[in-house]
């Protein structure tokens, strides 16, 4: 085989294997949205005081009362962020 048939031949292998990793991706979109709601915090995951994906009843629970504490005067605001949170973050194992 030649040198320019080899090239030719490289060149259309890589952009078959990049084309094939590009669908992966988009493939199980769902899948790794779960998956990556299971990584501990320590490995990257997501911490425990980040808000609830968009679409489940826990994020409009949390839109209904950020509109709320939105629209309170600000003193009454500070007044209820000086109460001491009601959960704990988890100790580092």
């Amino acid at each position: 085989m030649s040198i320019r048939a080899r090239h030719i031949v490289a060149i259309v292998v890589l952009s078959l294997e990049g084309m094939a990793l590009t669908g992966c991706g988009t493939v199980n979109e769902r899948l790794s949205a779960g998956v990556s709601d299971a990584i501990p915090v320590w490995a990257g995951g997501m911490p425990a005081d980040a808000p609830p994906r968009p679409g489940t009843a826990k994020y409009d629970e949390y839109m209904r009362e950020r509109e709320r504490r939105r629209l309170m005067p600000a003193a009454e605001r500070e007044r209820e962020d000086a109460k001491p949170a009601e959960t704990a973050a988890e100790p580092a194992r």
